[in-house]
């Protein structure tokens, strides 16, 4: 499986909405809402990364109430 990480920046009032319909996008693994100048991390898993990728882009980052993103690939894990 591949892996990837998403840092989140919601708009305003958004982040319990924007949650929960990220949660529901298949491939999603894990989503936590954190502090700092993003408000979600977002584990995304997918049989090749190209996968994982267009989970991001074409699911993820289309959900309202999305300001900002940052995608980052595992390249390793242990």
């Amino acid at each position: 499986m591949e892996s990837v990480y998403l840092l989140v920046e919601t708009d305003v009032g958004k982040l319990e909405e924007v949650l929960r319909r990220v949660r529901a996008v298949a491939g999603v693994t894990e989503v936590q809402a954190v502090t700092g100048p993003f408000d979600l991390i977002v584990k995304v898993e997918a049989p090749q990364i190209n996968q994982a990728l267009d989970v991001v882009v074409h699911k993820i980052r289309r959900v309202p109430g999305i300001k900002a993103t940052e995608t980052l690939v595992t390249v390793a894990s242990g």
